[in-house]
Protein backbone atom coordinates (compact mmCIF):
# COMPACT_ATOMS: atom_id res chain seq x y z
CA UNK A 1 0.00 0.00 0.00
CA UNK A 2 1.75 3.34 -0.88
CA UNK A 3 0.83 6.41 1.27
CA UNK A 4 2.21 10.10 1.26
CA UNK A 5 3.69 11.52 5.01
CA UNK A 6 4.94 14.02 6.12
CA UNK A 7 8.85 14.62 6.19
CA UNK A 8 10.10 14.68 9.78
CA UNK A 9 12.99 14.45 12.11
CA UNK A 10 12.27 10.99 12.02
CA UNK A 11 12.95 10.43 8.20
CA UNK A 12 14.16 13.19 6.06
CA UNK A 13 17.75 11.70 6.53
CA UNK A 14 16.31 9.06 5.03
CA UNK A 15 14.29 11.11 2.67
CA UNK A 16 17.73 13.10 1.42
CA UNK A 17 19.56 9.59 0.89
CA UNK A 18 16.81 8.89 -1.89
CA UNK A 19 18.30 9.06 -5.29
CA UNK A 20 17.05 8.14 -9.02
CA UNK A 21 18.58 5.74 -11.60
CA UNK A 22 21.61 6.52 -13.42
CA UNK A 23 19.55 7.18 -16.81
CA UNK A 24 16.97 9.85 -14.68
CA UNK A 25 19.65 12.06 -13.24
CA UNK A 26 19.75 14.68 -16.02
CA UNK A 27 15.49 14.78 -15.38
CA UNK A 28 15.25 15.05 -11.52
CA UNK A 29 17.31 17.30 -9.60
CA UNK A 30 18.31 15.79 -6.12
CA UNK A 31 15.88 15.76 -3.12
CA UNK A 32 18.46 17.83 -1.11
CA UNK A 33 17.61 20.55 -2.75
CA UNK A 34 13.63 20.24 -2.43
CA UNK A 35 13.49 20.96 1.90
CA UNK A 36 15.63 24.33 0.75
CA UNK A 37 12.69 24.43 -1.53
CA UNK A 38 9.90 23.62 0.73
CA UNK A 39 11.32 26.18 3.37
CA UNK A 40 11.19 28.86 1.00
CA UNK A 41 8.16 28.47 -0.38
CA UNK A 42 6.80 26.83 3.32
CA UNK A 43 3.83 28.85 2.72
CA UNK A 44 2.59 26.87 -0.69
CA UNK A 45 5.40 23.86 -0.62
CA UNK A 46 3.51 20.45 0.27
CA UNK A 47 6.56 17.81 0.47
CA UNK A 48 5.99 14.46 1.01
CA UNK A 49 7.96 11.04 1.55
CA UNK A 50 6.11 8.64 -0.61
CA UNK A 51 6.27 5.23 1.21
CA UNK A 52 5.70 1.38 0.29
CA UNK A 53 4.28 0.20 3.46
CA UNK A 54 7.00 0.67 5.85
CA UNK A 55 9.58 1.21 3.24
CA UNK A 56 10.53 4.63 1.88
CA UNK A 57 10.59 4.32 -1.58
CA UNK A 58 10.10 8.03 -3.27
CA UNK A 59 9.45 11.84 -2.52
CA UNK A 60 6.80 14.19 -4.60
CA UNK A 61 6.44 17.70 -3.80
CA UNK A 62 3.20 19.80 -4.56
CA UNK A 63 2.46 23.47 -4.55
CA UNK A 64 0.59 26.70 -5.53
CA UNK A 65 2.24 28.95 -7.86
CA UNK A 66 1.40 32.09 -6.90
CA UNK A 67 2.08 34.13 -9.92
CA UNK A 68 0.13 32.00 -12.62
CA UNK A 69 -2.33 30.77 -9.42
CA UNK A 70 -2.22 27.40 -10.13
CA UNK A 71 -1.72 24.30 -8.25
CA UNK A 72 1.54 22.45 -9.24
CA UNK A 73 3.09 19.26 -9.33
CA UNK A 74 6.66 20.19 -8.36
CA UNK A 75 8.97 17.22 -8.28
CA UNK A 76 7.86 13.39 -8.41
CA UNK A 77 10.51 10.93 -8.05
CA UNK A 78 10.95 7.35 -6.93
CA UNK A 79 13.99 5.70 -5.51
CA UNK A 80 16.86 3.87 -8.27
CA UNK A 81 16.26 0.83 -6.12
CA UNK A 82 12.34 0.70 -6.48
CA UNK A 83 11.56 1.93 -9.89
CA UNK A 84 8.61 -0.01 -12.03
CA UNK A 85 6.79 -1.27 -9.32
CA UNK A 86 4.12 1.67 -9.82
CA UNK A 87 4.86 3.43 -6.93
CA UNK A 88 5.38 6.63 -9.39
CA UNK A 89 2.01 6.05 -10.66
CA UNK A 90 0.49 5.49 -7.19
CA UNK A 91 2.26 8.80 -5.52
CA UNK A 92 0.96 10.67 -8.03
CA UNK A 93 -2.25 9.75 -7.78
CA UNK A 94 -2.85 10.06 -4.63
CA UNK A 95 -0.75 13.92 -4.80
CA UNK A 96 -3.89 14.99 -7.05
CA UNK A 97 -6.52 13.82 -4.58
CA UNK A 98 -4.16 15.77 -2.25
CA UNK A 99 -4.74 18.62 -4.23
CA UNK A 100 -8.54 18.08 -4.82
CA UNK A 101 -9.15 17.44 -1.02
CA UNK A 102 -7.05 19.86 0.54
CA UNK A 103 -7.43 22.98 -1.77
CA UNK A 104 -10.16 21.84 -4.41
CA UNK A 105 -7.87 21.76 -7.07
CA UNK A 106 -9.60 21.88 -10.68
CA UNK A 107 -6.38 21.88 -12.47
CA UNK A 108 -2.78 20.81 -11.99
CA UNK A 109 0.10 21.80 -13.64
CA UNK A 110 3.72 20.33 -14.00
CA UNK A 111 6.82 20.58 -16.83
CA UNK A 112 8.66 17.38 -17.85
CA UNK A 113 12.03 17.71 -20.03
CA UNK A 114 11.28 17.25 -23.40
CA UNK A 115 13.67 14.04 -23.85
CA UNK A 116 11.72 12.26 -20.64
CA UNK A 117 9.44 10.12 -22.38
CA UNK A 118 9.19 8.10 -19.38
CA UNK A 119 7.23 11.40 -17.10
CA UNK A 120 5.89 12.50 -20.29
CA UNK A 121 4.16 9.08 -20.82
CA UNK A 122 3.24 8.89 -16.96
CA UNK A 123 1.70 12.18 -16.88
CA UNK A 124 -0.84 11.84 -19.98
CA UNK A 125 -1.62 8.37 -18.83
CA UNK A 126 -3.48 10.49 -15.62
CA UNK A 127 -4.82 13.27 -18.58
CA UNK A 128 -2.09 15.83 -18.36
CA UNK A 129 -1.98 17.35 -21.95
CA UNK A 130 1.35 19.76 -23.04
CA UNK A 131 -0.42 23.90 -23.11
CA UNK A 132 2.37 24.90 -25.66
CA UNK A 133 4.44 26.45 -23.35
CA UNK A 134 7.91 25.68 -22.78
CA UNK A 135 10.42 27.27 -20.71
CA UNK A 136 14.06 25.79 -21.61
CA UNK A 137 13.77 22.04 -22.35
CA UNK A 138 10.98 21.73 -20.05
CA UNK A 139 7.38 21.48 -21.25
CA UNK A 140 4.67 22.66 -19.66
CA UNK A 141 1.43 20.07 -19.26
CA UNK A 142 -2.09 20.52 -17.59
CA UNK A 143 -4.27 18.25 -16.18
CA UNK A 144 -7.92 19.80 -15.88
CA UNK A 145 -10.16 17.50 -13.55
CA UNK A 146 -13.31 19.55 -13.11
CA UNK A 147 -14.05 17.69 -16.64
CA UNK A 148 -13.96 21.05 -18.46
CA UNK A 149 -11.63 20.97 -21.67
CA UNK A 150 -9.64 24.63 -21.77
CA UNK A 151 -7.42 26.05 -23.81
Amino acid sequence: MVTLREITKDNYEKCLSLSVAENQKGFVSSVAYSPVQAWVYRDTAYPFAVYAGKTMVGFVMLGYYELKEQYTLWKLMIDKEHRNRGYGREALRLGIQFLVDSFGATEIYTAYERSNSVARDLYRSFGFRETGEVAGNDVEMRLVLDGARKS
